[in-house]
Formats: structure tokens, C-alpha cells, sequence
């Protein structure tokens, strides 16, 4: 109802103490899950202006798996991933990461990047949040692969896999339910992972370069987010 009091969760409305808005000034919120609705700040409060919105979800899932980096670089990725529609982030623990998270902390650290995730969301306009999961070790990852309807591993092999896109665009006519990438850690697969991995994925190759563990996430995702978008 139009003229209605807001009440704002603890991290919104922190958020909206640092944007500082001016009254009369108008205020978009989301949920997360889809649904939007524009407010207006009427000097001490906001105040609903309008029903909500709803937006349906998107009818392909993008499940990014990447092995966690180091500090602000596991960060952007996950800023990145929000930005390009990912549905889901899985960060797995390989063999050869460098950055080790005892079982005892991974929910504290799960806690931070879904608070990362979501200001990510609002400063992108994504009414959508992904589902950030607390990192798992590369067998359960393993796992979670077998659950979603096709997955790409970014994968050094011989003879070089096939480039991404070609093998993106040979499922662009088949109605698959979720989409997923899977990149290592700076130090790459080990030879037993990346046989368990092409067991479950499809080996692609992302170019004639060798990128960054950060940079072939997002990579990988922005071309599952392009064909997505051209299915749609």
C-alpha cells in the first residue's frame, strides 16, 4: 500500500546511511528474490510508493564452481558473478589452492561473501541474488557437478579442448535447466583432479593465453551469461 512506513533490515539500513538520501528523493528496494519496490525518502523515513514488482527467475540456472583465491581477488569474483546473473556460487578447496579454510570457519566466511553478494546486488540492479554456499572440498564439488544439467571445465589438457563457445552453443537449442563453470585455483587442477573432473564436465579451452584463476571465472561465466541472454 502506497503511503506505508518501511522498516528496512539491519544491513539496508546501513546501506542507506552511507548513500544519504535527500527527502523526496525516490529509493528502490529488493528482496533477493525477484521482487522490487519503489520508496521515497521523506526526510526520517521511507515510505512505500507504489505495490511491488515481480520478476520472474531467470529459466536458466549459471552455477559458477571456482576454487578459492586469494583475499580481494576471491571478492571481485564474487562482485562479478552477482553483476553477470550467476544463480549460484560454489567456492571449492583443490588440492593445489592457495588458501586453506578450516572447516570451523568456512560459515563465518560463507556469512561475509553472501553480505559481498548482496552489495553487489544493489549496486548492479540485480533483483536476483545467487545462492552463495559456505566452500566445500573439490570431491563434494564433484558432487554438486553431477546435480546440474551441464558443466564446462576451464581445463589444460591434451590435446587443447574445444573453445568455449563452440561447445556452448551446441546446447543452444536443448532446454537445459542449469549452466555451469568450473575453473581451478592459481596453481591449477592436479593431474588426478582434473581426470576426476572431465569425468563429470566437459573440457573447454578459453583461449591461446593462460589467465588468471579470477579472470577465467569470470570469463567463463560472461560467456554462459551471453548465451543465456540469446536463448532468452
Amino acid at each position: 500500500m502506497s503511503g506505508e512506513a518501511i522498516a528496512l533490515p539491519d544491513d539496508a539500513a546501513r546501506h542507506l546511511k552511507v548513500v544519504r538520501p535527500r527527502a523526496g528523493e525516490e529509493v528502490e528496494l529488493f528482496d533477493g528474490h525477484g521482487r522490487t519496490r519503489r520508496c521515497r525518502w521523506d526526510g526520517r523515513r521511507l515510505v512505500a510508493d507504489g505495490p511491488a514488482t515481480t520478476f520472474p527467475a531467470p529459466q536458466t540456472e549459471l552455477v559458477l564452481f571456482a576454487c578459492v583465491t586469494k583475499g580481494s581477488r576471491w571478492d571481485w569474483t564474487i562482485e562479478k558473478a552477482v553483476e553477470l546473473g550467476a544463480t549460484r556460487i560454489v567456492p571449492v578447496i583443490s588440492d593445489r589452492c592457495i588458501v586453506r579454510l578450516p572447516a570451523a570457519e568456512r560459515a563465518a566466511k560463507a556469512d561475509r561473501w553472501r553480505r559481498i553478494a548482496a552489495d553487489a546486488a544493489r549496486q548492479s540492479d540485480a533483483v536476483w541474488l545467487p545462492e552463495v554456499l559456505a566452500a566445500v572440498d573439490f570431491p563434494e564439488a564433484l558432487d554438486l557437478v553431477k546435480s546440474c544439467g551441464r558443466v564446462f571445465a576451464g581445463a589444460l589438457c591434451k590435446p587443447p579442448p574445444p573453445p568455449i563457445w563452440n561447445e556452448v552453443a551446441s546446447v543452444a537449442d536443448r532446454a537445459v535447466p542449469s549452466l555451469g563453470i568450473f575453473v581451478g585455483p592459481e596453481g591449477d587442477f592436479t593431474p588426478e583432479e582434473l581426470r576426476a573432473l572431465l569425468e563429470v564436465a566437459t573440457p573447454v579451452s578459453f583461449g591461446p593465453t593462460i589467465l588468471r584463476a579470477e579472470t577465467a571465472a569470470i570469463f567463463g561465466l560472461s560467456v554462459l551469461a551471453a548465451a543465456r541472454g540469446r536463448w532468452t
